[in-house]
């Protein structure tokens, strides 16, 4: 685990803001170092509770952002009056934006056929300047599942700064962890649904509703059937378990001395 992390029911947070992300981030790729980046939720730290190994993935990653607001908060009541959102559609532009004028090279992985040069298009549209190294949509693979050397081998000798991956929680977090010593990007950062967000294949909820953590409740409402289990399930344990963490009624134990209990 890098740097101070605030523990969430065993997973460690770090309890950043999107300039600190992008400063981080930029350091790596300066100092040619390598490292994965889990964006995460409340929907991440819930899937933790029940798999160890993504756990493990999200506690040894480079930096794990505080997306959903719950995080964010969490954080801050920590003692972390710096933290806030790094959402992973912003951090996305974000990046864009800051690379033209480093000349940051950027590899779209992910999403359905079609979606990741859908998505370049409208980020070329608004960056003009920006590098694309390349796009891949790959086929339907379990978790976890390997990827061909030939794609790794496309990847790299596209020489590539920055590796976006959009495949969801949690295939897109074992993905970045294990394809990080295969890689020679200096980033690789799991941002889920932004590829769809950015290709303008689903709408975003209004901001207001993103700051006051009501994005689950506008998600739920375009897409019922996929969300439902995630967001009435999911949420009110995360809550309840939150709860019982503050109180001392259960401990979260997480593996890293720099962690923020």
């Amino acid at each position: 685990m890098r740097g101070v992390r605030v523990n969430v029911l065993g997973v460690g947070i770090s309890p950043i803001n999107p300039q600190i992300a992008r400063e981080t981030v930029e350091g790596w790729i300066r100092n040619g170092e390598r490292h994965y980046v889990n964006v995460c939720t409340v929907h991440t730290v819930m899937e933790c509770q029940a798999d160890p190994a993504l756990r493990a993935v999200v506690n040894h990653s480079g930096l794990s952002t505080p997306d959903g607001m719950p995080l964010v908060w969490l954080s801050r009541r920590h003692g972390h009056r710096e933290a806030d959102r790094v959402y992973g559609p912003d951090l996305l532009l974000a990046f864009c934006e800051h690379g033209q004028t480093r000349g940051w090279r950027h590899y779209f992985y992910g999403g359905m056929p079609g979606v990741a040069d859908r998505l370049v298009a409208n980020l070329q549209s608004r960056f003009p300047a920006m590098i694309v190294a390349g796009t891949y949509s790959p086929p339907f693979r379990p978790a976890g599942a390997p990827e061909a050397d030939e794609i790794v081998e496309r990847i790299n000798a596209s020489a590539p700064d920055i590796v976006w991956v959009g495949l969801g929680t949690p295939k897109q977090d074992f993905w970045v962890a294990n394809h990080r010593p295969r890689l020679r990007a200096s980033a690789l950062i799991a941002v889920g649904a932004a590829f769809d967000f950015h290709a303008g294949l689903l709408p975003q909820a209004p901001r207001w509703m993103q700051r006051s953590g009501l994005e689950w409740l506008f998600r739920l409402a375009h897409e019922p059937r996929r969300r439902a289990y995630r967001y009435l399930v999911f949420n009110p344990l995360f809550v309840f378990n939150v709860l019982l963490q503050a109180a001392g009624l259960k401990r979260f134990p997480i593996e890293a001395a720099s962690a923020d209990v």
